[in-house]
Protein backbone atom coordinates (compact mmCIF):
# COMPACT_ATOMS: atom_id res chain seq x y z
CA UNK A 1 0.00 0.00 0.00
CA UNK A 2 0.95 3.25 -0.93
CA UNK A 3 0.78 6.54 1.47
CA UNK A 4 2.21 10.20 1.36
CA UNK A 5 2.84 12.58 4.45
CA UNK A 6 3.88 16.17 4.04
CA UNK A 7 6.68 17.48 6.00
CA UNK A 8 9.03 20.24 5.15
CA UNK A 9 13.81 20.81 4.56
CA UNK A 10 15.17 24.06 5.09
CA UNK A 11 17.45 25.25 2.52
CA UNK A 12 19.80 28.39 3.82
CA UNK A 13 16.48 30.45 6.10
CA UNK A 14 13.95 29.15 3.34
CA UNK A 15 11.97 26.28 3.84
CA UNK A 16 10.65 23.76 1.21
CA UNK A 17 7.57 21.52 1.18
CA UNK A 18 8.90 17.60 0.98
CA UNK A 19 6.41 14.49 0.35
CA UNK A 20 7.55 11.68 1.98
CA UNK A 21 5.92 8.51 0.12
CA UNK A 22 6.24 5.11 1.99
CA UNK A 23 5.80 1.73 -0.09
CA UNK A 24 5.29 -1.46 1.71
CA UNK A 25 5.47 -4.89 -0.70
CA UNK A 26 6.40 -8.46 -0.36
CA UNK A 27 10.03 -9.23 -0.10
CA UNK A 28 12.87 -9.54 2.48
CA UNK A 29 12.84 -7.37 5.28
CA UNK A 30 14.77 -4.27 4.64
CA UNK A 31 14.16 -0.59 4.31
CA UNK A 32 15.24 2.09 1.77
CA UNK A 33 15.57 5.77 2.20
CA UNK A 34 16.00 7.27 -1.69
CA UNK A 35 15.70 11.22 -2.89
CA UNK A 36 19.09 12.11 -1.61
CA UNK A 37 19.25 11.62 1.89
CA UNK A 38 22.11 12.11 4.10
CA UNK A 39 23.61 9.95 6.90
CA UNK A 40 21.17 11.66 9.49
CA UNK A 41 18.28 10.61 7.08
CA UNK A 42 19.74 7.40 6.45
CA UNK A 43 20.03 6.24 9.88
CA UNK A 44 16.29 7.17 10.70
CA UNK A 45 15.61 3.43 9.32
CA UNK A 46 17.10 2.52 12.34
CA UNK A 47 15.26 5.13 14.92
CA UNK A 48 11.99 4.66 13.00
CA UNK A 49 11.94 1.08 13.92
CA UNK A 50 12.55 1.44 17.48
CA UNK A 51 10.51 4.00 17.84
CA UNK A 52 7.52 2.15 16.39
CA UNK A 53 8.53 -0.94 18.11
CA UNK A 54 8.88 0.82 21.31
CA UNK A 55 5.38 2.87 21.05
CA UNK A 56 3.49 -0.52 20.95
CA UNK A 57 3.22 -0.83 17.04
CA UNK A 58 4.27 -3.47 14.93
CA UNK A 59 7.18 -2.43 12.39
CA UNK A 60 5.96 -4.49 9.22
CA UNK A 61 8.57 -6.81 8.24
CA UNK A 62 8.81 -6.62 4.52
CA UNK A 63 10.24 -4.37 1.85
CA UNK A 64 9.58 -0.97 2.95
CA UNK A 65 10.67 1.74 0.32
CA UNK A 66 10.43 5.75 1.03
CA UNK A 67 10.58 8.32 -1.18
CA UNK A 68 11.61 12.16 -0.44
CA UNK A 69 10.34 14.03 -3.20
CA UNK A 70 11.31 16.18 -4.97
CA UNK A 71 14.04 13.63 -5.50
CA UNK A 72 16.53 16.29 -6.81
CA UNK A 73 17.36 18.39 -3.10
CA UNK A 74 19.54 17.46 -0.82
CA UNK A 75 18.16 16.01 2.24
CA UNK A 76 19.64 16.94 5.89
CA UNK A 77 18.83 16.29 9.87
CA UNK A 78 16.42 14.59 11.88
CA UNK A 79 13.34 16.03 10.59
CA UNK A 80 11.83 13.54 8.65
CA UNK A 81 11.44 10.79 11.39
CA UNK A 82 8.25 11.56 12.48
CA UNK A 83 6.58 11.57 8.70
CA UNK A 84 8.64 8.75 7.99
CA UNK A 85 6.79 6.69 11.15
CA UNK A 86 3.50 8.18 10.35
CA UNK A 87 3.44 7.19 6.67
CA UNK A 88 5.00 3.37 7.75
CA UNK A 89 2.04 3.07 9.54
CA UNK A 90 -0.59 4.55 7.47
CA UNK A 91 0.73 2.37 4.67
CA UNK A 92 0.98 -0.42 6.95
CA UNK A 93 -2.94 -0.19 7.96
CA UNK A 94 -2.34 0.58 11.85
CA UNK A 95 -3.83 4.26 11.54
CA UNK A 96 -6.19 5.66 9.19
CA UNK A 97 -5.92 9.43 8.37
CA UNK A 98 -6.60 12.12 5.54
CA UNK A 99 -2.96 14.25 5.57
CA UNK A 100 -2.99 16.59 2.33
CA UNK A 101 -3.74 19.65 4.41
CA UNK A 102 -1.51 18.16 7.64
CA UNK A 103 2.37 18.82 7.98
CA UNK A 104 4.25 16.65 10.28
CA UNK A 105 7.78 17.81 11.88
CA UNK A 106 9.73 16.11 14.49
CA UNK A 107 12.68 14.18 15.34
CA UNK A 108 12.08 10.79 17.42
CA UNK A 109 14.55 9.15 20.05
CA UNK A 110 14.34 5.34 20.19
CA UNK A 111 11.78 5.10 22.88
CA UNK A 112 9.32 7.08 20.68
CA UNK A 113 9.36 10.77 22.07
CA UNK A 114 9.22 13.17 19.96
CA UNK A 115 12.43 15.82 20.25
CA UNK A 116 12.83 19.48 19.28
CA UNK A 117 14.02 20.80 15.82
CA UNK A 118 15.50 23.52 14.89
CA UNK A 119 14.23 26.07 11.82
CA UNK A 120 10.27 24.99 13.47
CA UNK A 121 9.43 28.55 12.54
CA UNK A 122 10.28 29.21 8.96
CA UNK A 123 8.97 25.47 7.68
CA UNK A 124 5.75 26.62 9.62
CA UNK A 125 5.52 29.95 8.19
CA UNK A 126 5.95 28.07 4.12
CA UNK A 127 3.47 25.45 5.71
CA UNK A 128 0.89 28.22 5.57
CA UNK A 129 1.72 29.73 2.58
CA UNK A 130 1.29 26.11 0.69
CA UNK A 131 -2.32 25.93 2.39
CA UNK A 132 -1.03 23.35 4.87
CA UNK A 133 -4.36 23.75 8.26
CA UNK A 134 -2.38 21.73 10.44
CA UNK A 135 1.13 21.12 11.83
CA UNK A 136 2.36 18.19 14.59
CA UNK A 137 4.98 19.67 15.94
CA UNK A 138 7.34 18.61 19.13
CA UNK A 139 5.96 19.77 22.24
CA UNK A 140 9.06 22.09 23.04
CA UNK A 141 8.57 23.77 19.66
CA UNK A 142 4.80 24.27 19.50
CA UNK A 143 5.39 28.14 21.13
CA UNK A 144 7.14 28.97 18.39
CA UNK A 145 4.93 27.56 15.49
CA UNK A 146 2.22 29.39 16.97
CA UNK A 147 3.60 32.56 16.13
CA UNK A 148 2.32 32.06 13.00
CA UNK A 149 -1.39 32.80 12.32
CA UNK A 150 -3.82 30.97 10.52
CA UNK A 151 -2.60 27.17 11.33
CA UNK A 152 -3.93 24.44 13.89
CA UNK A 153 -1.01 23.52 15.92
CA UNK A 154 -1.15 20.10 17.51
CA UNK A 155 2.13 19.53 20.11
CA UNK A 156 3.25 16.32 20.02
CA UNK A 157 4.92 14.13 22.94
CA UNK A 158 5.77 11.23 21.70
CA UNK A 159 4.33 8.58 18.88
CA UNK A 160 2.47 6.21 21.01
CA UNK A 161 0.47 9.14 21.83
CA UNK A 162 0.03 10.69 17.95
CA UNK A 163 -1.07 7.03 16.98
CA UNK A 164 -3.37 7.15 19.65
CA UNK A 165 -4.78 10.66 18.59
CA UNK A 166 -5.48 9.00 15.44
CA UNK A 167 -7.07 6.01 16.38
CA UNK A 168 -9.50 7.74 18.86
CA UNK A 169 -7.79 6.39 21.95
CA UNK A 170 -6.39 9.43 23.26
CA UNK A 171 -6.92 13.49 23.01
CA UNK A 172 -4.24 16.11 21.33
CA UNK A 173 -5.53 19.56 22.74
CA UNK A 174 -4.69 22.42 20.14
CA UNK A 175 -1.79 24.78 21.28
CA UNK A 176 -3.87 28.28 21.89
CA UNK A 177 -0.82 29.63 23.74
CA UNK A 178 0.61 33.16 22.23
CA UNK A 179 3.51 35.04 23.17
CA UNK A 180 3.24 38.57 24.40
CA UNK A 181 5.61 40.55 22.09
CA UNK A 182 4.33 43.73 23.22
CA UNK A 183 5.87 43.60 27.45
CA UNK A 184 8.69 42.09 26.08
CA UNK A 185 10.49 44.54 23.35
CA UNK A 186 11.56 47.00 25.08
CA UNK A 187 15.32 47.58 25.08
CA UNK A 188 17.68 45.99 27.81
CA UNK A 189 18.57 48.90 29.73
CA UNK A 190 22.00 47.67 31.64
CA UNK A 191 23.83 49.93 29.28
CA UNK A 192 22.30 53.13 29.43
CA UNK A 193 23.39 56.55 27.78
CA UNK A 194 23.23 58.18 30.63
CA UNK A 195 25.62 56.29 32.44
CA UNK A 196 28.38 57.40 30.16
CA UNK A 197 29.59 61.21 31.49
CA UNK A 198 31.16 63.36 28.71
CA UNK A 199 31.45 61.84 25.15
CA UNK A 200 28.26 64.27 23.71
CA UNK A 201 29.62 64.39 20.54
CA UNK A 202 29.65 60.66 20.04
CA UNK A 203 26.10 60.18 21.63
CA UNK A 204 24.80 62.58 19.35
CA UNK A 205 26.60 60.74 16.39
CA UNK A 206 25.28 57.38 17.41
CA UNK A 207 21.68 59.40 17.80
CA UNK A 208 22.43 60.07 14.26
CA UNK A 209 22.75 56.51 13.06
CA UNK A 210 20.13 55.03 15.53
CA UNK A 211 17.91 57.62 13.54
CA UNK A 212 18.32 56.75 10.30
CA UNK A 213 20.15 53.17 10.22
CA UNK A 214 24.19 54.44 9.55
CA UNK A 215 27.63 52.74 10.29
CA UNK A 216 29.95 54.19 12.66
CA UNK A 217 33.60 54.37 13.03
CA UNK A 218 34.72 55.20 16.22
CA UNK A 219 38.31 55.69 17.03
CA UNK A 220 39.90 56.48 20.59
CA UNK A 221 42.53 55.35 22.90
CA UNK A 222 41.59 51.94 25.32
CA UNK A 223 39.75 52.71 28.30
CA UNK A 224 37.45 56.16 26.53
CA UNK A 225 34.21 54.47 26.22
CA UNK A 226 33.61 53.25 22.58
CA UNK A 227 32.60 49.63 23.96
CA UNK A 228 29.98 51.11 26.25
CA UNK A 229 28.72 53.66 23.45
CA UNK A 230 28.28 50.71 21.27
CA UNK A 231 26.14 48.48 23.73
CA UNK A 232 24.02 51.46 24.52
CA UNK A 233 23.53 52.32 20.37
CA UNK A 234 20.84 49.07 20.92
CA UNK A 235 19.10 51.17 23.68
CA UNK A 236 18.01 53.84 21.36
CA UNK A 237 16.75 52.34 18.23
CA UNK A 238 13.23 52.25 17.88
CA UNK A 239 11.20 48.76 19.66
CA UNK A 240 11.02 45.76 17.22
CA UNK A 241 8.01 45.35 15.36
CA UNK A 242 5.65 42.24 14.91
CA UNK A 243 7.71 41.30 11.54
CA UNK A 244 11.05 42.05 12.08
CA UNK A 245 11.04 40.47 15.57
CA UNK A 246 9.69 37.26 13.33
CA UNK A 247 12.39 37.99 10.53
CA UNK A 248 15.37 38.11 13.35
CA UNK A 249 13.55 34.81 14.65
CA UNK A 250 13.73 32.75 11.68
CA UNK A 251 17.48 33.43 11.83
CA UNK A 252 17.72 32.55 15.47
CA UNK A 253 15.58 29.33 14.69
CA UNK A 254 17.94 27.95 12.31
CA UNK A 255 20.75 28.70 14.35
CA UNK A 256 19.15 26.53 17.08
CA UNK A 257 19.35 29.97 19.28
CA UNK A 258 15.47 30.08 20.22
CA UNK A 259 14.90 28.93 23.75
CA UNK A 260 11.40 27.26 24.13
CA UNK A 261 10.58 29.52 27.21
CA UNK A 262 11.06 32.89 25.07
CA UNK A 263 10.69 31.39 21.11
CA UNK A 264 10.43 35.16 20.00
CA UNK A 265 13.38 37.42 19.70
CA UNK A 266 11.71 40.41 20.89
CA UNK A 267 14.70 42.87 21.01
CA UNK A 268 17.18 43.79 18.89
CA UNK A 269 20.40 42.08 18.25
CA UNK A 270 23.56 42.93 19.39
CA UNK A 271 25.99 40.75 18.13
CA UNK A 272 30.11 41.76 19.21
CA UNK A 273 32.55 38.76 17.49
CA UNK A 274 35.78 38.68 18.59
CA UNK A 275 37.87 39.60 16.33
CA UNK A 276 39.77 36.21 15.99
CA UNK A 277 36.44 34.83 14.45
CA UNK A 278 36.90 32.85 11.50
CA UNK A 279 35.47 34.63 8.14
CA UNK A 280 32.67 31.43 8.32
CA UNK A 281 31.97 32.72 11.63
CA UNK A 282 31.79 35.89 10.73
CA UNK A 283 29.86 35.93 7.39
CA UNK A 284 28.56 32.00 7.61
CA UNK A 285 29.43 28.97 5.53
CA UNK A 286 30.31 25.59 6.19
CA UNK A 287 29.69 22.77 4.58
CA UNK A 288 26.03 22.95 5.08
CA UNK A 289 26.01 27.25 4.71
CA UNK A 290 24.77 28.70 8.33
CA UNK A 291 24.20 32.39 9.10
CA UNK A 292 26.89 33.68 10.54
CA UNK A 293 27.42 37.22 12.83
CA UNK A 294 26.50 38.96 10.07
CA UNK A 295 23.05 37.67 9.80
CA UNK A 296 22.88 37.13 13.35
CA UNK A 297 23.15 41.14 13.95
CA UNK A 298 19.91 41.33 11.28
CA UNK A 299 17.82 44.57 12.55
CA UNK A 300 20.06 45.24 15.27
CA UNK A 301 23.54 46.06 15.57
CA UNK A 302 27.12 44.30 14.78
CA UNK A 303 29.90 45.88 17.19
CA UNK A 304 33.55 45.15 15.87
CA UNK A 305 36.00 45.70 18.17
CA UNK A 306 39.55 46.05 17.50
CA UNK A 307 38.73 46.35 13.75
CA UNK A 308 42.10 46.26 12.00
CA UNK A 309 42.59 43.59 13.74
CA UNK A 310 40.05 41.67 12.14
CA UNK A 311 41.08 39.26 9.23
CA UNK A 312 41.33 41.18 6.18
CA UNK A 313 39.05 38.89 3.78
CA UNK A 314 36.16 38.77 6.44
CA UNK A 315 36.35 42.73 6.53
CA UNK A 316 36.27 43.14 2.62
CA UNK A 317 33.54 40.45 2.94
CA UNK A 318 31.42 43.09 4.60
CA UNK A 319 31.73 45.70 1.55
CA UNK A 320 28.30 43.30 -0.33
CA UNK A 321 26.05 43.48 3.23
CA UNK A 322 26.67 47.12 3.63
CA UNK A 323 25.14 48.09 0.20
CA UNK A 324 22.74 45.56 -0.30
CA UNK A 325 21.89 44.37 3.48
CA UNK A 326 22.39 40.68 2.31
CA UNK A 327 24.84 38.25 2.24
CA UNK A 328 25.57 35.76 -0.15
CA UNK A 329 27.32 32.58 0.34
CA UNK A 330 28.71 30.25 -2.60
CA UNK A 331 29.94 26.45 -2.15
CA UNK A 332 30.05 23.85 -4.85
CA UNK A 333 26.44 22.69 -4.79
CA UNK A 334 24.80 26.47 -5.05
CA UNK A 335 24.37 29.59 -3.29
CA UNK A 336 22.58 31.00 -0.40
CA UNK A 337 21.61 34.67 0.38
CA UNK A 338 20.59 35.35 4.22
CA UNK A 339 19.51 38.43 5.29
CA UNK A 340 21.87 40.98 7.01
CA UNK A 341 20.12 44.20 7.45
CA UNK A 342 22.72 45.65 10.53
CA UNK A 343 23.96 48.84 11.61
CA UNK A 344 27.80 48.23 11.96
CA UNK A 345 29.49 49.75 14.64
CA UNK A 346 33.17 49.44 14.23
CA UNK A 347 35.94 50.80 16.81
CA UNK A 348 39.40 50.92 16.68
CA UNK A 349 42.91 52.62 18.53
CA UNK A 350 44.58 54.92 16.35
CA UNK A 351 47.91 52.90 16.39
CA UNK A 352 48.85 49.73 17.70
CA UNK A 353 49.61 51.17 21.17
CA UNK A 354 46.35 53.06 21.35
CA UNK A 355 47.59 56.66 22.26
CA UNK A 356 48.33 58.14 19.13
CA UNK A 357 47.60 61.94 19.37
CA UNK A 358 46.44 61.33 23.47
CA UNK A 359 47.36 64.17 25.35
CA UNK A 360 48.20 62.20 28.64
CA UNK A 361 50.19 58.96 27.47
CA UNK A 362 52.90 59.66 24.64
CA UNK A 363 52.84 57.30 21.43
CA UNK A 364 55.48 54.34 21.14
CA UNK A 365 54.81 54.03 17.67
CA UNK A 366 56.90 55.08 14.87
CA UNK A 367 54.86 56.75 12.05
CA UNK A 368 55.44 53.60 9.53
CA UNK A 369 53.73 51.30 11.88
CA UNK A 370 50.67 53.87 12.26
CA UNK A 371 50.24 54.36 8.90
CA UNK A 372 50.48 50.64 8.56
CA UNK A 373 47.97 49.56 11.22
CA UNK A 374 45.42 51.65 9.82
CA UNK A 375 45.67 50.89 6.06
CA UNK A 376 44.72 47.64 7.28
CA UNK A 377 40.77 48.83 6.92
CA UNK A 378 40.82 49.21 3.08
CA UNK A 379 39.60 52.76 1.32
CA UNK A 380 36.60 51.20 -0.36
CA UNK A 381 35.65 49.88 3.15
CA UNK A 382 35.58 53.37 4.65
CA UNK A 383 33.74 54.57 1.86
CA UNK A 384 30.59 52.78 2.82
CA UNK A 385 30.64 53.81 6.49
CA UNK A 386 28.52 57.05 7.25
CA UNK A 387 29.54 58.38 10.52
CA UNK A 388 33.40 58.74 11.52
CA UNK A 389 33.78 60.12 15.44
CA UNK A 390 36.54 60.65 17.50
CA UNK A 391 36.63 59.30 21.25
CA UNK A 392 38.92 60.88 23.19
CA UNK A 393 40.27 60.55 26.82
CA UNK A 394 37.63 61.65 29.68
CA UNK A 395 39.16 64.12 31.84
CA UNK A 396 38.35 63.70 36.07
CA UNK A 397 35.87 66.75 36.09
CA UNK A 398 33.66 64.95 33.78
CA UNK A 399 33.71 61.60 35.27
CA UNK A 400 32.74 62.67 38.43
CA UNK A 401 30.06 65.31 37.25
CA UNK A 402 26.90 64.49 39.52
CA UNK A 403 24.63 65.86 36.84
CA UNK A 404 22.34 63.16 34.87
CA UNK A 405 23.02 63.24 31.47
CA UNK A 406 20.06 62.78 29.01
CA UNK A 407 18.59 58.96 28.99
CA UNK A 408 18.69 56.28 26.51
CA UNK A 409 14.15 56.43 26.59
CA UNK A 410 14.52 60.25 25.86
CA UNK A 411 16.25 59.88 23.27
CA UNK A 412 14.89 56.83 21.59
CA UNK A 413 11.73 58.77 21.58
CA UNK A 414 13.44 61.38 19.22
CA UNK A 415 14.98 58.58 16.94
CA UNK A 416 11.30 57.37 17.07
CA UNK A 417 9.95 59.81 15.51
CA UNK A 418 12.55 60.76 12.81
CA UNK A 419 11.96 56.81 11.56
CA UNK A 420 8.27 57.74 11.46
CA UNK A 421 9.10 60.30 9.27
CA UNK A 422 11.33 58.23 7.02
CA UNK A 423 8.16 55.31 6.55
CA UNK A 424 5.98 58.15 5.96
CA UNK A 425 8.43 59.26 2.98
CA UNK A 426 8.94 56.03 1.61
CA UNK A 427 5.93 54.62 1.82
CA UNK A 428 5.00 51.89 -0.48
CA UNK A 429 8.98 51.45 -1.00
CA UNK A 430 11.21 48.44 0.07
CA UNK A 431 13.54 50.82 1.49
CA UNK A 432 12.99 51.77 5.27
CA UNK A 433 15.58 53.61 6.54
CA UNK A 434 17.50 56.96 4.95
CA UNK A 435 20.62 54.72 4.87
CA UNK A 436 19.38 52.37 2.47
CA UNK A 437 17.69 55.16 -0.20
CA UNK A 438 18.55 54.41 -3.58
CA UNK A 439 20.73 57.46 -5.35
CA UNK A 440 16.80 57.75 -7.11
CA UNK A 441 15.16 57.86 -4.22
CA UNK A 442 17.85 60.27 -2.98
CA UNK A 443 17.04 63.01 -5.80
CA UNK A 444 13.37 62.58 -4.90
CA UNK A 445 13.38 62.93 -1.07
CA UNK A 446 16.21 64.90 -0.52
CA UNK A 447 15.78 68.62 -1.00
CA UNK A 448 18.55 70.40 -0.67
CA UNK A 449 17.99 74.92 -0.60
CA UNK A 450 20.54 77.12 -2.15
CA UNK A 451 22.88 77.77 0.73
CA UNK A 452 23.60 73.92 1.85
CA UNK A 453 23.86 72.93 -2.24
CA UNK A 454 26.63 75.63 -2.10
CA UNK A 455 28.70 74.28 1.26
CA UNK A 456 28.22 70.74 -0.30
CA UNK A 457 30.07 71.48 -3.71
CA UNK A 458 32.63 73.14 -2.15
CA UNK A 459 32.84 70.11 0.08
CA UNK A 460 32.81 68.31 -3.17
CA UNK A 461 36.04 69.87 -4.37
CA UNK A 462 37.83 70.13 -0.90
CA UNK A 463 37.46 66.64 0.80
CA UNK A 464 38.14 65.12 -2.78
CA UNK A 465 34.51 63.34 -2.34
CA UNK A 466 33.59 60.17 -4.37
CA UNK A 467 30.06 59.62 -5.72
CA UNK A 468 29.28 56.98 -2.92
CA UNK A 469 30.48 59.58 -0.19
CA UNK A 470 28.39 62.49 -2.07
CA UNK A 471 25.59 60.47 -1.69
CA UNK A 472 26.17 59.10 2.13
CA UNK A 473 26.40 62.34 2.94
CA UNK A 474 23.39 63.80 1.45
CA UNK A 475 21.69 60.45 3.41
CA UNK A 476 23.26 61.46 6.49
CA UNK A 477 22.03 65.28 6.39
CA UNK A 478 18.68 64.01 5.54
CA UNK A 479 18.19 62.01 8.67
CA UNK A 480 19.60 64.84 10.23
CA UNK A 481 16.91 66.74 9.29
CA UNK A 482 14.38 64.20 10.15
CA UNK A 483 15.55 64.56 13.84
CA UNK A 484 15.19 68.38 13.15
CA UNK A 485 11.47 67.64 11.67
CA UNK A 486 12.76 70.06 8.58
CA UNK A 487 11.23 68.94 5.18
CA UNK A 488 14.62 70.77 3.58
CA UNK A 489 18.00 69.95 4.20
CA UNK A 490 19.47 73.39 5.16
CA UNK A 491 23.22 74.78 6.01
CA UNK A 492 23.49 73.48 9.50
CA UNK A 493 21.78 69.54 8.84
CA UNK A 494 24.50 69.62 5.70
CA UNK A 495 27.46 70.78 7.93
CA UNK A 496 26.97 68.47 10.68
CA UNK A 497 27.21 65.96 8.07
CA UNK A 498 30.05 66.91 6.86
CA UNK A 499 31.70 66.90 10.17
CA UNK A 500 30.83 63.02 10.70
CA UNK A 501 32.06 62.63 7.36
CA UNK A 502 35.55 63.74 8.33
CA UNK A 503 37.92 60.86 8.71
CA UNK A 504 40.08 60.61 11.79
CA UNK A 505 42.52 57.95 9.98
CA UNK A 506 44.75 58.50 7.49
CA UNK A 507 44.29 56.87 4.35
Amino acid sequence: MLAKINTAAMVGLDALMIEVEVDISPGLPATFIVGLPDTAVKEARDRVRAAIRNSGCSFPMRRITVNLAPADLKKIGPTYDLPIAIDILVSSGQINIDATDTLFLGELSLDGSVRHLHGILPMVAMARESGIKKVYVPVDDAQEASLIDGLQVYPVVCLSQLVGYFQGETDIQQFTGTVSWQDTCQPDQQTDLSHIKGQEHAKRALEVAAAGGHNVLMVGPPGSGKTMLARALATILPTLTLSEAIEVTKIYSVRGLISKDMPLITQRPFRAPHYTSSHAGLVGGGRIPHPGEISLGHRGVLFLDEFPEFNHMALESLRQPLEDKVVTISRAEGSLTFPANFILVAAMNPCPCGYYGDPVRECKCSSTVITRYQKRISGPLLDRLDIFVDVPRIDYEKLTDSRSAEGSSVVRKRVQAARQIQLQRLHGATTKSNAEMSPAEIKEHCKIDAAAQELLRTAMKQLHFTARAFHRTIKLARTIADLDSSDIIKTNHLAEALQYRQRNINQ
